[in-house]
């Protein structure tokens, strides 16, 4: 049987919102982090990491506004505020202040923290599917 929002308990429901806010948190922190790098990159790398901080950001900006569109599907809240999303979010925030390679090494840190957020929220849906 397919679950949909409206057959779900409530203490599911709200599993899987927290989940999916955490993702937006994520996501928000790694969309201002390669904004930021774009913004910063220096060097012999300028050209393609320029392009390729702009293409992360604008991916995730659109992949936020989606995940929160799931969260009020659920009809549970959004998180909207940056303290919010800061609060709850597992990637820092960086001045900018850091040479190509380390851009880099941190925006990875970041995606591989996102992706295993995603993943993790994936897991709690399809374990709470069943209930």
């Amino acid at each position: 049987m397919n679950q949909t929002a409206k057959n779900l308990s409530p203490d599911v429901t709200t599993q899987i919102a927290d989940a999916l806010n955490q993702c937006v948190a994520e996501t928000a922190g790694t969309t201002m982090l390669a904004q930021n790098f774009h913004w910063n990159v220096t060097g012999m790398a300028f050209g393609p990491l320029h392009d390729l901080f702009q293409k992360i950001y604008e991916d995730h900006f659109e992949a936020q506004d989606d995940i929160a569109e799931r969260v009020k599907a659920l009809g549970a809240h959004a998180e909207g505020t940056l303290a919010g999303m800061l609060g709850r979010s597992k990637i820092d925030e960086h001045d900018g202040h850091a040479n190509a390679e380390e851009m880099i090494a941190i925006m990875l840190q970041a995606q591989e923290t996102l992706a295993a957020t995603l993943a993790g929220a994936g897991a709690v849906a399809s374990g709470t599917a069943t209930h």
